[in-house]
């Protein structure tokens, strides 16, 4: 056995990159030594700015001799074709053996690969790993032909067991292995020589290298706690910039520093993001007051100042890109206290959201009206949520969301807060993107819920409208997140509603823009850019500024739309039918994306389908307490044995019905039973119909799906004791329609025909 370390040491790897190359490596390297025969008893990979390294235990000293038996032609196969199982087995037909099989004779060849030592093999999937490592981008240097992520310096390649180290020969490209090892860029003293893994580690370390990124990232965060503890602050928790910032440094050195007096009263959000984005620092705050007042950067060497040149430079630079930000506040402010967030907004009638949707000033528009009508659904007041969606979308005009996209909706709060707006706006400017994802945060306040349910629902009617669906993988619109958005946003603020009438409430501008364009087809001009000019002037709002030569009645139409902004052309049942269709299609979608949000609770597909077989499908919130209260069922004794005696009783009675031609849903009569196992289940199924109607009626799926499992005793008895067809035919057709009550009972709660065995 032999413990193998291998070392890529190249310029620096940028931090993105690390993680993934060291994965990359480990699975390279290892995957190419099991398939040539060599197993490992363990692998682990480490990753620091300029070095890539891989260290395996346990490796076998040589592959294994294999022998491997290969079944060829029939003895009176044509010779071509014996000729090529020859050459595919690498033999001679003096090597081959002939057996008897219930065909004939049949040639069969013995194949003994013998063993390879390790050294030979470790040279071999080396080379080919770093001649075709998967780098995002990589590049070529001097007058080689490798390339990788940058310049590639050394490689160490050692072999080594308890009597000593070899270094596995290798040379690629001119770089050829060693066992020789360089430590930190500025504080090492120079290169130095190796013998093992844990040679190599130690010394890495008093060479001001630390080689776990885990380990630096947990020595950034211990210290800059510290230090902020010290002084009754925090660190603000970023994991995202520990691992980056981890990836940037070989020897991490953390240094506290000031925040200038004038940039304090900038918003938190603020410093944070510029700090963050431009200088990676991370920042501290006052518990207190919740101000960012100090800022932590990680150096990659010490110094005899103990930093404070590098904190000088750091804290200049930083003053430099907080003045920008600073600036760019000021200017907004100012924008807002002298005009308003309209004022903010109003360019944003000129910046085009999608060339067939619009400019976002006429989606702004359309949120506003469909918030309106969502706000009672969800218990806000109408005209607070049109307010809202007016000016939840200002700041993208404002010069610090132009600077720092990712403060969109947070800067909206500032500035509505400034513009005197009530907490109800200004929270739902910053809300009603939310929720992001399956883990973000989903908006409670119901102007924010209005708000953010109208905007998705726009986004995703208008993209369904002009057909551009997500395929596949391809999603660049966002509208998987959108719709899952709708969805935890409705259910987890039990929002009870019919979906598809949202969606028509959301498609009535592309009901009147379809009705637009019929009309427009009809009007005579001179050319197609007119009619064009047309459609665009009115998906922008715009028809107010564009003059025509219209026939008298088609015009008045047109005023009319122009002077209201909002009319609404009387849809024929063409556009009608299209309407419904764009709208059913996208509810499919809502179900497909509700699957993947459930199935994340551990709630089946086929459960799912059971509940959507069932009426009111389109109230998702009611679909889900559905679903869950089924799984539950499921999961328990019960349930499971009660589908398969549902099932059973419904095949019984499906080829019954098919060969009788009639249906068997008449109510079954107690007098013709003649056993304790059938009067037993009439009084159990007259016990759970009593219990599970009302409970549907006040959709209590819990208690009904409950009432239904418990009838689970009194159906095995029944299959257990009783004959169904009997020779009395009265008998039969009664215990049938006994057995209609049972599906009858159990498809009111839902559509157990869809759930798997």
């Amino acid at each position: 056995m032999a413990d193998l370390l291998i070392e890529l040491f190249s310029d620096e790897i940028p931090a993105r990159m690390q993680k993934r190359a060291s994965e990359d490596l480990k699975s390279l390297v290892t995957n190419g030594l099991v398939e040539a025969g060599l197993t490992y008893a363990s692998a682990g990979a480490f990753a620091t700015p300029r070095r890539l390294a891989l260290s395996i235990e346990g490796l076998l000293d040589a592959s294994p001799t294999t022998v491997e038996e290969r079944k060829g032609p029939r003895v009176d196969a044509p010779e071509k074709a014996l000729e090529g199982f020859l050459r595919g087995a690498g033999v001679t037909k003096d090597d081959l053996e002939i057996r008897d099989e219930k065909k004939g004779q049949v040639y069969f060849a013995k194949i003994t690969r013998p063993g390879r030592p390790a050294a030979e093999i470790v040279a071999e999937v080396l080379e080919a790993t770093v001649r075709n490592f998967p780098w995002p981008k990589s590049m070529r240097w001097g007058a080689g032909s490798l390339k990788w992520v940058r310049p590639l310096h050394s490689i160490v390649c050692l072999m080594s067991r308890e009597d000593g180290a070899e270094v596995v020969p290798l040379d690629i490209d001119g770089i050829v292995s060693g066992n020789t090892v360089w430590g930190h860029r500025f504080m090492s003293a120079g290169s130095f020589k190796v013998t093992s893994f844990d040679d190599y580690a130690a010394k890495l370390k008093q060479n001001f290298v630390v080689l776990d990124p885990q380990e630096r990232a947990d020595h950034i965060w211990h210290d800059a706690t510290n230090q902020a503890f010290a002084q009754g602050l925090e660190v603000v928790d970023d994991k995202g910039l520990l691992s980056e910032v981890a990836g940037l440094v070989e020897w991490p050195v953390v240094l506290m520093g000031e925040i200038g007096e004038d940039f304090l009263g900038l918003p938190p959000e603020v410093l944070q993001t510029s700090m963050r984005e431009h200088q990676k620092f991370f920042s501290v705050k006052n518990p207190k007051t919740g101000r960012i007042e100090k800022f932590v950067t990680v150096a990659n060497r010490e110094t005899a100042d103990n930093g404070a040149t590098i904190l000088a430079g750091n804290q200049k630079v930083l003053s430099a890109r907080l003045s920008d930000a600073k600036f760019f506040w000021e200017n907004d402010v100012r924008t807002v206290e002298r005009a308003g967030m309209e004022a903010m907004s109003a360019p944003l009638a000129h910046v085009t959201f999608h060339n067939k949707l619009g400019s976002q000033g006429a989606r702004i528009a359309r949120i506003a009206a469909l918030a309106s009508d969502i706000a009672p659904i969800v218990g806000a007041e109408a005209g607070e949520a049109a307010t809202a969606a007016k000016v939840a979308k200002a700041d993208l005009s404002s010069e610090m969301v132009y600077e720092f996209p990712e403060l969109q909706g947070i800067m909206g709060r500032y500035y509505a807060k400034i513009a005197g707006l009530s907490d109800a706006v200004a929270d739902a400017c910053r809300d009603h993107y939310s929720p992001l994802g399956p883990s973000d945060d989903v908006p409670t306040d119901p102007v924010s819920v209005s708000v953010a349910l109208a905007d998705k629902l726009d986004t995703l009617t208008g993209f369904w409208a002009i057909d551009e669906k997500p395929t596949g993988s391809k999603d660049p619109f966002a509208l998987r997140r959108a719709a899952l958005g709708v969805i935890r946003l409705l259910v987890e603020n039990q929002i009870r509603c019919n979906l598809i009438e949202f969606v028509m409430l959301a498609n009535r501008k592309r009901t009147n823009l379809k009705s637009f364009e019929m009309l427009a087809a009809s009007l005579e001009f001179s050319d197609q850019q007119k009619k064009q000019r047309l459609l665009d002037a009115y998906v922008n709002d715009e028809l107010a500024e564009v003059e025509w030569e219209l026939r008298e009645e088609e015009a008045k139409v047109l005023v009319e739309l122009s002077e209201t902004g909002k009319g609404w052309l009387p849809a024929n049942q063409e556009v009608l039918d299209w309407s419904k269709s764009v709208a059913q299609d996208l509810l499919s979608f809502f179900h497909d994306r509700l699957k993947v949000f459930l199935k994340d609770e551990g709630i089946r597909h086929d459960v799912i389908d059971a509940c959507l077989a069932m009426p009111g499908n389109d109230d998702i919130t009611l679909l889900v307490k559905r679903a869950r209260a089924l799984q539950a069922m499921l999961d328990t004794e019960n349930g499971t044995n009660l589908i398969q005696g549902f099932k059973r009783a419904n095949n019984i009675l499906t080829q019954a019905e098919e060969k009788d031609g009639v249906e068997y849903s008449f109510g079954p009569d107690v007098k013709f039973a003649e056993t304790d196992e059938e009067k037993a289940l009439f009084a159990a199924l007259d016990t759970a119909s009593a219990a599970i109607k009302p409970a549907m009626q006040a959709e209590d799926f819990t208690a009904a799906m409950s009432a239904m499992a418990d009838m689970r005793p009194a159906v095995d008895a029944f299959f257990e004791a009783v004959q169904i067809n009997t020779d009395n035919e009265i008998v039969r057709r009664n215990r049938l329609n006994l057995l209609g009550r049972i599906r009858e009972i159990c498809l009111s709660v839902a559509d157990l025909t869809r759930i798997e065995s």
